[in-house]
């Protein structure tokens, strides 16, 4: 009998130690996840292990970091602590990652966009804030399932050629629509409202510019949703917006921040046939 008590006290010691050491100043227990939140403004979104939203910058379609100097005083990046983190809310191990950023510091991604905290003049953003949201129309709230998100970065063609959002040569940031993954969305100019002038019935040239094929509609909170519509092209499913559908390049190779279709083809103006797809397009032709 004695050694029946000895081995329960053993045992009420050792998870008595366990929970303390594992509690927060609050007394609850301490958290290793990163999990979702949910918000009356932007939805479910990703949050660390203590409840802080983060956030990806459209600066960073190319998967790199590209928030140096100054803005890190606003934005500050996020590294996970690889050893103790867990996930949680269908988040997938795989769909994070570390990388070296410019200044030599380490950040992890998340589905290739580098994440960050919110931390204006330097002040971090308490558990369940989402003041970050749309700051400069460049920086969101990581979500999982985005269907559109939108990258600020260079138009280079395929002819190698930079160009600025008028698309006259010459280096400087465009904001344009891409999927989740930072691969650029086009329009083609001859299609009208929710038809497809380009693809043939068949798809033998689908490769070319691949349509965006996705039944689902999450986009940032600068859009309007209702813009988005799913049609039906030949039985597969195509996203439009503002009537016009959206289309991949297939030389762009579903790298990220490439954006090569805008000089095609070689023998047209750049922009006239496969612009980028933008925020403030006018709506398609009936």
């Amino acid at each position: 009998m004695k050694n029946i008590r000895l081995f329960l006290t053993v045992i009420i010691i050792s998870v008595t130690l366990y929970y303390s050491c594992n509690k927060n100043d609050s007394g609850a227990a301490a958290r290793t996840d990163i999990h979702l939140d949910s918000n009356a403004t932007v939805g479910k979104h990703i949050v660390d292990k203590d409840g802080r939203s983060l956030y990806y910058f459209s600066n960073d379609a190319n998967g790199k970091s590209n928030c140096t100097g100054g803005c890190l005083t606003n934005w500050t990046v996020y590294l996970a602590d690889s050893t103790n983190t867990t996930f949680s809310d269908g988040l997938l191990s795989t769909d994070f990652k570390i990388i070296t950023n410019t200044s030599g510091a380490k950040q992890t991604t998340y589905k290739g966009w580098p994440l960050y905290y919110y931390t204006p003049s330097g002040v971090a953003e308490t558990s369940g804030q989402v003041t970050g949201e749309a700051v400069g129309g460049i920086w969101f709230v990581a979500k999982t399932n985005y269907s559109i998100t939108v990258a600020n970065f260079q138009l280079t063609g395929q002819n190698g050629t930079n160009y600025l959002s008028n698309y006259t040569p010459g280096n400087g940031l465009t904001a344009y629509l891409c999927d989740e993954k930072g691969n650029a969305l086009y329009f083609f100019t001859k299609d009208s409202a929710y038809k497809n002038k380009f693809t043939k019935p068949d798809f033998s040239n689908n490769a070319t510019f691949p349509i965006y094929e996705t039944d689902n509609i999450t986009v940032p909170s600068t859009f309007d949703k209702t813009l988005f519509v799913v049609t039906t092209f030949n039985g597969r499913k195509q996203l439009t917006y503002k009537g016009w559908p959206l289309y991949y390049f297939g030389a762009d190779s579903l790298v990220r921040g490439s954006n090569k279709g805008v000089s095609f083809p070689a023998a047209q103006p750049a922009g006239s046939i496969w612009p980028v797809a933008t925020k403030d397009a006018a709506l398609a032709p009936r």
